[in-house]
């Protein structure tokens, strides 16, 4: 399993040496990496069905609790035959797709990173495992929906899509921790064995709301749905794989993932009933009113995923039976579809359905492929979506009863308009007579249209053998989510029933709607007046205050005066300090402790005084140079009356080398400019002031202080003995503490070559202005 994983990471990076040799025709080889890993998954089937679930475990960062811990089980085995599988066609489809594009070698790459992370995810028996893969396929996603980087648009929805997944990503990782700390383990195994001590945590209700925004962004849940249609902004290829079986149902197998560790409560599955009930209908509705085959395709997809959630959510094992084969049954069909939109795309240049018609006659093999899929979408007996929707009614007639009818008429509705939508994008196209403008449109490349051929017929093979996926792939999968073996009998004929009923009923009306729901872009006008409360729209006000906001702070705290920054810099010292003195601590000072001022201590603190004086009313710069070497001189003698000659002869050296080198770059710096008036004198008066005299209380509460000898025996026991070195000042600053030091040097080792090329640096009149 590991190097099922990696396999995809390491191809992503050979890329970038190699790229170039992808960017013709062997591009379609890379497809063989998807098609192998697809070939190793599919001989665990025969293990996983039995019940039997496999792992591996590779320390990682063992201190932490994170380790590289992999399981495969029957919801993991599902989702990564979905990815591999869809992935190998998509793979095959893009070399044709893409073909000729300077940038082939790139998106492979990221296709591949994506494919990684994605497995990653549903293979991962660690929740930070799991959610480092949740970022990467954030991260590669946004670079595939941004992957035509030269249009503003695409830029936006990748942009976009990464903003709001990052951000449900924060509260996932936030969660994550949370619930591994009241379980004490990061591992999904034992957190399953540990569900109830979570459960009845009282921070339980704060994981869940953590859990669910994370899953809910990722899988574009209302509110969070609109980055979702920006993103088919994005090459087809991406669109397909993506938003049918790969990124969007990453919040989809997560609360799969979580059902038995989170599920089973009120706040569980009343919170998913709602939000999956109200993506699903709203989502619905809205693809009835575009006009883009694409746009069609994405709120489709939005409501399917509202469905999945909506079923997790009714929780009872008729309902996430129904789950799984939804999800196998959508991500059939709306990769399909997505992949007949690309060709419809790519031949005709156009996707708008008030324009195509009669794609029949010169896209046959593509108008089977479209055909079947719509069929499927809508439940067509002797099609895998006929099963599908079939469950999915069996699921809200048999829920709590108070429910059930409520349940139900959602769920027609909701399947009624995505009839509807299913024949508007898989069949509408092809219907009518043959506009003139496409007399000349032919097949494209094989490597084209057999992909969604065979998702479509893979599909109507379900649908005629529904035992074979019921035993192999829903079945394991459901027993993953629950606690006791699943046996999912899927039968093509169940008789006659009001399930039946409701779904003749849903494929009567669906059809009726479609026959009536002309494609018209004048039908987005009805919804103008409700952008103003979309969410869309309220996330961009939302998005320009927080700039507006950013640009008062940046203003405010980061104008790139020096003075300012240490200005508040000190400013927040003195608030923490003067805290801890006045309000955590006490001011009080025993003074008859403390020794007694020799003159000629009081002697040196004058001049000293005089000295700061001097260097901050000059007006010359020679002047300000020359009192602060006075200033430095006076502390050297401070160390020396308190026996520290050590620490004398270092600041003696420095300040001489700092005076110096003030000196030779006096000349070479712009005039003085004193732009400070009265008030501003005032303000740093009374910060100076209060700084030392903050300083000074605790410089004097330190010395009344018992001191702790412990760590200077220590430091002087072993000097010698370990360090070999008898000098014990020397031997803390390169042994004890070796590392600190290496890497002051290095700063300063930067920041020299930084000054050095200034220095050297020669400008050209033009480059000056």
């Amino acid at each position: 399993m590991l190097f099922t994983v990696l396999s995809g990471l390491i191809t992503s990076g050979l890329f970038i040496p190699f790229g170039k040799y992808f960017r013709t025709k062997w591009g379609a080889v890379i497809a063989i990496l998807p098609i192998l890993l697809f070939c190793y998954l599919l001989q665990f089937i025969p293990v996983i069905s039995t019940g039997i679930t496999l792992y591996e475990s590779y320390e990682w960062v063992p201190s932490l609790h994170i380790n590289f811990d992999l399981r495969l089980d029957g919801l993991s085995l599902l989702f990564s035959l979905l990815i591999t599988g869809i992935g190998s066609l998509i793979f095959i489809y893009a070399s044709s797709y893409l073909k000729g594009h300077s940038y082939l070698d790139r998106f492979y790459g990221y296709l591949c990173l994506f494919m990684a992370s994605m497995l990653g995810i549903v293979l991962s028996d660690n929740i930070i495992l799991l959610f480092v893969f949740w970022e990467l396929t954030s991260i590669s996603s946004f670079f595939l929906i941004g992957f035509n980087n030269d249009h503003a648009d695409s830029r936006k929805s990748a942009i976009t899509a990464l903003s709001v997944t990052g951000l449900g990503g924060f509260f996932l990782l936030a969660g994550l921790i949370l619930m591994g700390s009241i379980a004490g383990t990061y591992s999904i195994g034992q957190l399953i064995e540990s569900a109830s001590i979570i459960k009845n945590h009282e921070l339980y209700p704060i994981v869940l709301g953590l859990v669910f925004i994370g899953a809910f962004t990722k899988s574009a849940q209302f509110p969070f749905h609109f980055w979702l249609p920006d993103a088919m902004k994005a090459p087809t290829p991406v669109s397909a794989y993506l938003h049918s079986a790969t990124m969007v149902k990453a919040g989809i197998f997560l609360l799969a993932r979580f059902t038995p560790i989170l599920g089973g409560t009120s706040a569980w599955s009343y919170t998913l009933m709602i939000v999956g009930g109200f993506t699903m209908i709203y989502a619905a509705l809205h693809s009835l009113f575009r006009t883009d085959l694409k746009a069609v395709l994405a709120y489709s997809t939005i409501s399917a995923l509202g469905i999945l959630t909506f079923l997790i959510g009714i929780g009872t094992q008729e309902a996430l039976i129904a789950a799984i084969t939804f999800t196998v049954v959508h991500a059939l069909y709306k990769a399909t579809l997505f992949l007949t939109t690309g060709i419809i795309d790519h031949e005709t240049e156009t996707r708008d359905l008030s324009k195509l018609s009669g794609l029949r006659k010169v896209l046959f093999p593509v108008f089977i492929a479209g055909t079947l899929a719509a069929l499927s979408s809508a439940g067509m007996p002797l099609l895998f979506g006929f099963i599908s929707k079939d469950l999915i009614y069996e699921a809200t007639l048999h829920s709590e009863q108070h429910l059930a009818l409520y349940l139900t008429i959602a769920a027609v509705l909701t399947n009624v308009c995505l009839v509807a939508a299913g024949f508007m994008a898989g069949i509408k196209p092809f219907l009518g007579n043959l506009p003139q403008q496409y007399e000349k449109v032919h097949l494209p490349d094989q490597s084209m249209w057999i992909p969604p051929l065979i998702l479509a017929l893979l599909g109507l093979a379900f649908g005629l053998f529904p035992a074979v996926a019921g035993y192999f792939i829903v079945s394991p999968a459901v027993t993953s989510m629950s606690a006791e073996t699943v046996n999912a009998h899927l039968q093509v004929w169940h008789g006659f029933n009001t399930v039946l009923l409701l779904s003749l009923v849903t494929l009567a009306l669906g059809s009726i709607l479609f026959l009536y729901n002309k494609p018209d872009s004048r039908k987005l006008t009805l919804l103008v007046p409700l952008n103003k409360v979309s969410p869309q729209n309220i996330t961009k006000k939302l998005f320009k205050k927080f700039v507006n906001f950013s640009a008062w702070y940046t203003n405010i705290m980061h104008n790139g005066f020096l003075r300012s920054y240490l200005l508040k810099i000190i400013i927040f010292a003195e608030a923490l300090l003067a805290y801890e003195l006045f309000i955590g601590g006490s001011i009080y000072i025993d003074y008859t402790q403390l020794s007694p001022i020799s003159i000629y201590e009081a002697v040196n603190v004058l001049i000293l005084i005089a000295a700061v004086g001097l260097t901050v009313t000059t007006s010359s710069r020679l002047t300000a140079v020359v009192g602060t070497s006075a200033i430095g001189y006076a502390i050297c003698l401070m160390f020396v009356y308190y026996s520290a000659p050590d620490l004398a002869m270092t600041q003696f050296t420095i300040d001489t080398l700092t005076v110096v080198l003030f000196v030779f770059v006096l000349f070479n710096l712009p005039s003085f400019i004193n732009q400070a008036n009265n008030k501003i004198i005032i303000r740093d008066s009374i910060v100076a002031i209060t700084f030392g005299t903050l300083l000074s209380i605790i410089a004097i509460k330190v010395l009344q202080v018992p001191t702790d000898i412990t760590i200077s025996e220590f430091y002087g026991q072993f000097a010698y003995t370990l360090a070999k070195g008898k000098n014990v000042v020397n031997v803390i600053l390169v042994d004890f503490r070796g590392l600190d030091t290496m890497f002051e040097i290095v700063v300063l080792s930067i920041a020299a070559l930084g000054v050095y090329s200034l220095i050297r640096l020669k400008l050209k009149s033009s480059e000056k202005d």
